[in-house]
């Protein structure tokens, strides 16, 4: 059996003659049952105080911290009734017999006070899951702290050891590493949210630009808090470098992707080919873009949906942009009238039609052309300008149905076809003609 071993059986069979020794007492079930009279008290008032107190009106119009600090006690009420009642018992207990026979009350009181200073100190977190592992391994390291075997698990966590390398990888180093990167992790979302706020408050700058530098700044910080992190526990970073080259095989043949939207994404948002709010056409999907990813942007569509486009496609794939340089947009529409109308009386009256409508520019006025002589007649085609490309399908549906009541006011007929079908002897074959009304 190696030393290892016989120092963590030593601990163990320790440990298990002290707690059998404090089981055996009977003072130990006066405690106990102390604990579990606190405990239902505790419950109780924690019952009667949700249901009399309003916390979100508690304190209005105190100073900031003191608001906060009351509706912290007040919330965790159960918790301190319970460490005040404990607290009593111990005092009243050790005036009265032996300290040592109150021992397992002053662990439980140190243990309630030490759950109301991490739920204290945690409650300037918003994050749910941080909370809860930052208050459990807190009060983790208390507990253990309190009954006097923090000491002796550090060491038994530290003498478990994996070598990689020039690495000495033991539990206790990585419970070490994974703290501090969560704190630094917490930390540079503080700062990256605040140094984001500052930017998107800047008006000199285009809204890509403004998200560039707020991923660049993300990633930079992201980058520093690592190494910060992983020097603070003792890691040599050149140690890790068995591993860049399994890294950069992983990015070679299952990252590919993955590398090639973000690179993508950083053009993007260098050479401002698109931006937050342009209105864009992308295959079938139009919509303006919503968000850019370092992965994708999302393109928000009129009607609820959106989508989401990877990167790499609006680098290599066609894209039109509504508003790439002006918002000015040309509304075409086509139509077609009969032989017997004036072409030039149809041009004029398309043309009126198109500018009374209240989104056509009027420096830009609408115009009318004769673009074919047709089978079924004659086709036209009309233009028009709006100041921006928002809804340009209504407006071209309210030109269209304007038009239609213009020309039945002056008798323009638009051509449509006729199909005659004529069945002779009552068997095929079937002659069917086709007239165009003129």
């Amino acid at each position: 059996m190696d030393t290892t071993t016989h120092d963590v059986m030593e601990f163990l069979q320790t440990t298990a003659r002290s707690v059998g020794a404090e089981i055996a007492s009977p003072w130990f079930y006066l405690q106990f049952g102390l604990i579990l009279a606190a405990a239902g008290i505790a419950s109780a008032t924690q019952a009667a105080v949700r249901s009399r107190v309003d916390l979100t009106s508690l304190g209005m119009g105190w100073p900031a911290p003191l608001r906060h600090f009351i509706r912290v006690m007040v919330g965790s009420a159960q918790t301190a009734v319970f460490t005040l009642l404990v607290i009593v018992s111990r005092v009243v207990m050790s005036h009265s017999t032996w300290p040592s026979r109150s021992y397992l009350l002053m662990v439980a009181a140190k243990l309630g006070l030490a759950w109301l200073v991490i739920r204290l100190v945690t409650s300037v977190l918003r994050n749910a899951f941080i909370v809860r592992l930052v208050s459990i391994t807190a009060w983790f390291v208390a507990a253990l702290s309190i009954i006097g075997q923090l000491d002796g698990t550090l060491e038994a966590l530290d003498s478990v050891a994996i070598v990689l390398g020039g690495l000495r990888l033991t539990p206790l180093l990585v419970i070490k590493a994974a703290l501090l990167l969560l704190i630094a992790l917490w930390l540079t979302n503080i700062a990256s949210n605040f140094a984001e706020s500052r930017i998107n408050a800047t008006t000199d700058l285009t809204p890509s630009v403004q998200v560039l530098l707020v991923k660049i700044i993300r990633i930079g910080l992201l980058f520093v808090a690592i190494v910060i992190a992983l020097g603070a526990v003792g890691i040599d970073l050149s140690a890790l470098a068995v591993f860049s080259g399994a890294v950069g095989v992983g990015i070679g043949i299952g990252l590919q992707k993955i590398v090639a939207n973000f690179i993508s994404g950083i053009i993007l948002l260098a050479d401002k080919s698109v931006k937050p709010g342009d209105l864009v056409t992308i295959g079938d999907n139009t919509g303006r873009i919503s968000a850019m990813k370092t992965r994708y942007i999302s393109v928000a569509a009129g009607d609820g949906r959106e989508f989401l486009v990877p990167n790499e496609d609006l680098v290599t794939q066609k894209v039109v942009n509504w508003t790439y340089t002006d918002k000015n947009t040309l509304v075409k529409i086509a139509f077609g009238t009969n032989y017997d109308a004036d072409p030039r009386l149809v041009c004029k009256l398309a043309a009126a039609t198109a500018a009374a409508h209240p989104r056509a520019q009027k420096g830009k006025p609408p115009n009318c052309i004769l673009t074919e002589f047709a089978e079924a007649g004659m086709k036209f085609s009309l233009t028009l300008w709006l100041a921006d490309p928002d809804g340009m399908d209504n407006v071209k549906s309210d030109v269209m149905l304007a038009l239609w009541e213009a020309f039945k006011q002056e008798g323009i007929r638009v051509p449509y076809p006729v199909r005659e079908i004529r069945i002779r002897g009552g068997a095929l074959p079937v002659e069917t003609t086709v007239e165009v009304p003129s």
